[in-house]
């Protein structure tokens, strides 16, 4: 990609979540930030994951997920589910199974638990459009966004 076109994108913003899943006894958890609202009637929302992700493979296979809105001062669960290990992520946060059976991060400002209604092959990322069954607001804080951290996320994993 030219370097003109990688600064241009480093200007988009988009909020960071945290994405989790779950496949039988397995679950993972991990950043997320190409996210969007696509409907509100039925209530659906699209993320986009790499194929190379651990999450891509339980997502594609389960069908669910959750998503999880973070505050600004949460950066220390950029560096947790950055981690390789899916256990070591949730060890020492409150979290609970969802309707959909995807863990349920108990510290964010909101979450939405969704079933996988279609997916979409569009690049070199996964598109699952999800379908809201459950979700909350937690608190008001102030949402965390790109323009939070430094980096920016050029579509490598």
């Amino acid at each position: 990609m030219e370097k003109e076109w990688l600064s241009a994108f480093a200007k988009m913003t988009y909020g960071i979540y945290v994405l989790t899943t779950t496949l039988e006894d397995k679950i993972n958890g991990m950043i997320a930030s190409w996210v969007s609202q696509i409907s509100y009637a039925p209530p659906l929302i699209t993320v986009a994951v790499h194929p190379n992700r651990y999450s891509h493979q339980l997502i594609h296979q389960s069908r669910c997920f959750a998503l999880h809105v973070l505050a600004q001062e949460q950066q220390d669960f950029l560096k947790r589910f950055k981690a390789p290990d899916p256990i070591a992520k949730f060890a020492g946060i409150k979290w609970r199974n969802g309707r959909t059976g995807s863990p349920i991060i108990a510290d964010c400002i909101g979450w939405f638990d969704c079933l996988v209604e279609d997916s979409l092959n569009p690049g070199n990322h996964t598109v699952f459009i999800g379908k809201v069954v459950d979700a909350a607001k937690v608190s008001e804080n102030a949402v965390m966004s790109t323009a939070d951290y430094d980096g920016v996320y050029i579509g490598k994993s």
